[in-house]
């Protein structure tokens, strides 16, 4: 099992930034990628971004490039988001994933771990 804590939400001004954290621990070993995901009110689940625990190949949602960036401290086990530029329509709860396979895909199926969620709302 791998257990996922997601922290920095809040509340922000459209222009503004705010940086998402997500601690793994647990059987980290397992998970290959970690993917950041966002749901607001009444939606689906959508993908944000992906990144590999090793190598420097990233993926991210055509919504956010350009403002978000994925990052990892592999040390702490630790993934970030660092967001910026934010719009009204980014407001979501934000969730971290972990997967164990090598092969990316947008889709929330293709994730086997997911934290608690981080609320971020953006004022317009």
């Amino acid at each position: 099992q791998v257990q996922l804590v997601e922290s920095g939400g809040g509340l922000v001004q459209a222009g503004g930034s705010l940086r998402l954290s997500c601690a793994a621990s647990g059987r980290t070993a397992s998970s290959i990628a970690m993917g950041w995901f966002r749901q607001a009110p009444g939606k689906e689940r959508e993908f944000v971004a992906r990144i590999r625990w090793s190598g420097v190949s990233t993926f991210y949602a055509d919504s956010v490039k350009g403002r978000f960036t994925i990052s990892r401290d592999n040390a702490k086990n630790t993934v970030y988001l660092q967001m910026n530029g934010l719009k009204p329509e980014d407001t979501a709860v934000y969730y971290c994933a972990a997967a164990t396979t090598v092969v990316h895909t947008p889709l929330p199926s293709g994730y086997d771990y997911w934290g608690q969620g981080t609320q971020v709302t953006v004022s317009s």
